[in-house]
């Protein structure tokens, strides 16, 4: 077996148990850390694949930037526990037979041989680098990137003025 292929199965199983164990747990911060974990292997298929600079953003984004903007809402919400709702009962069978429906039709493009995986494209050498990136970034697409950081400050600065609880006013005696 090819030492790619191993590579792949275990990160597979990695990602898909971290993505079974963000689903069936009961405790939202353990579902972020399973989503963290999950991020994280992706990130590594990245890697695996020739792709730093998307590996690297999908750390920082997605692992880091997001899960801590989802813990801090679970946190402040107190929503560590979640409950059980009622009147949804219906939507288990569904997703039971879709699985199914799902994991005959996976079955079926296996055996048929219809599964055959495209020829990679190798980029030229360079490619995708984040010196590239950046020089690109920086230079042609400065005004964007410009724009688009001044909205996301003062998103986080309407998110803090709403957010904000007020100290409770000291009476004077």
């Amino acid at each position: 077996m090819a030492p790619e292929l191993i590579v792949f199965l275990v990160l597979g199983a990695v990602a898909v148990g971290s993505a079974l164990g963000m689903l069936m747990s009961r405790n939202a911060v353990y579902s972020a850390m399973f989503l963290i974990m999950n991020f994280a292997t992706v990130a590594v298929f990245y890697l695996v694949l020739g792709a730093p600079f998307i590996a690297m953003v999908q750390v920082t984004v997605y692992a880091g930037a997001i899960m801590v903007l989802f813990l801090f809402v679970i946190m402040l919400l107190g929503a560590e526990h979640l409950e059980r709702r009622t009147g949804l009962d219906w939507q288990k069978p569904i997703a039971v037979v879709l699985g199914l429906v799902l994991l005959v039709e996976a079955g079926y493009v296996l055996a048929s041989g219809q599964a055959s995986l495209p020829a990679i494209a190798i980029p030229e050498a360079g490619y995708g680098a984040p010196a590239q990136i950046g020089e690109l970034l920086f230079s042609q697409y400065l005004l964007p990137f410009e724009v688009t950081s001044v909205l996301l400050l003062a998103a986080m600065i309407g998110a803090i003025v709403i957010t904000r609880r007020d100290a409770p006013k000291r009476k004077k005696n």
